[in-house]
């Protein structure tokens, strides 16, 4: 292995951290006292900074250079957490502006990680080492709810250790990527602009692979925030031990299913397994309005192996179909995650007023339209 990979695996897996939002919503609705539609301001608060930032980010990173933006997108997320690890979440207030830096350092960390994994990697190796790196980021979305449920079991339910814990990690990276030297090789095409990446709009098909993109990311917050709630709404599971039972439950289905994807990916077309994943998404969804306690744990682990290589595929296949304009489809669907930000509000304000359950027809849409979409691109 090219030991130069390794920080930026770190790196990767410090992205990872920004999943946490879906565990914290749960938290903050029973720490705070909070609406469901309350709650749900915590991903729009991390999730809206991959609209705000991407692209101008992106901008930047052509003019400094990609070690320096993966520094800058650590740094910023390390600022988030200092008030928390020393001072303590005083209020919900303070809880929103620390999701807010994790989503800004994650989504900094989004658009220089995936092009300088290429710089570090020896000839023919950046794919392999790319589907790792996915797999590695799964593993520090898992951690949240580890940690939690680990915290709840050690610390007698004191959840505030994730902060420093996050916080430690972050700095081992920031001081590994300082000591990288990278060789970093321009790119094969134009740098991308706030009018070329836009422009790309007007093409049927990259909007509506970008809005797969929004759609995913957004159904797939709401999953992982919404399976605690419903798990306790319908079953009276207590919110104190849900950090594996609940969103653990699904983010561990979808780490195994992005190992087990690149796998699949080998000998199996990304057009038709995009299909299937989409197919099993559904079913497991619909599985949760069933209301049967023992089908719970295997439609949540269903829907998390559906769910798991939707993003990679939407990604990957609308760069294969224009490869030329890489840079700017990458900025354009790295600002398409702002939907972890716009959905889950929805959703929390259909399941105030009505049941949680009834709050999952927000994601079951979402997942629809981009099995629409794999319908499509596979007739293409």
């Amino acid at each position: 292995m090219n030991w130069k990979t390794i920080p930026i695996f770190l790196a990767f897996l410090c992205m990872g951290f920004a999943d946490a939002v879906g565990p914290f919503v749960g938290i903050a609705k029973e720490s705070f006292d909070l609406s469901n539609a309350m709650a749900q301001l915590l991903p729009f608060m991390g999730f809206s900074m991959f609209a705000i930032l991407s692209i101008p980010v992106g901008i930047l990173q052509d003019k400094v250079g990609r070690k320096k933006i993966l520094l800058l997108g650590l740094v910023v997320a390390i600022l988030g957490l200092i008030f928390p690890t020393f001072f303590g979440l005083t209020s919900y207030a303070v809880f929103l502006s620390t999701v807010m830096f994790i989503g800004a350092g994650a989504s900094i960390l989004q658009v220089a990680g995936n092009p300088i994994m290429r710089d570090v990697s020896m000839e023919g190796k950046y794919s392999r080492n790319l589907s790792i790196a996915q797999f590695v980021k799964a593993i520090g979305s898992l951690s949240a709810p580890v940690i939690l449920a680990a915290a709840a079991y050690f610390y007698s339910g004191d959840w505030h250790i994730i902060f420093p814990i996050f916080a430690a990690s972050l700095l081992v990276t920031l001081f590994a990527v300082s000591l990288l030297k990278v060789d970093e090789k321009a790119s094969m095409s134009q740098a991308a602009s706030f009018s070329s990446c836009f422009s790309l709009l007007k093409n049927k098909y990259v909007l509506m692979m970008v809005l797969a993109i929004f759609a995913y990311v957004g159904a797939e917050v709401c999953m992982s925030s919404g399976i605690p709630l419903y798990l306790k709404e319908s079953f009276g599971i207590d919110i104190s031990s849900l950090g594996v039972l609940g969103a653990g439950l699904f983010i561990l289905a979808l780490t195994i299913g992005r190992f087990f994807g690149g796998v699949i990916l080998n000998w199996m077309p990304p057009k038709r397994f995009f299909l299937l994943t989409c197919i099993a998404s559904i079913g497991g969804i619909v599985m949760l309005f069933f209301g049967v306690k023992t089908l719970a744990i295997p439609a949540v682990l269903l829907t998390g192996l559906g769910f798991a290589n939707i993003f990679p595929l939407v990604f990957s296949i609308t760069v294969d179909a224009m490869p030329d304009r890489s840079n700017e489809l990458s900025g354009l669907m790295i600002t398409a995650i702002a939907g972890g930000a716009l959905i889950p509000p929805i959703m929390g304000l259909v399941s105030d007023n009505t049941t949680v359950l009834i709050g999952l027809f927000v994601p079951l849409a979402m997942i629809i339209y981009i099995t629409w979409t794999s319908f499509v691109v596979l007739k293409k």
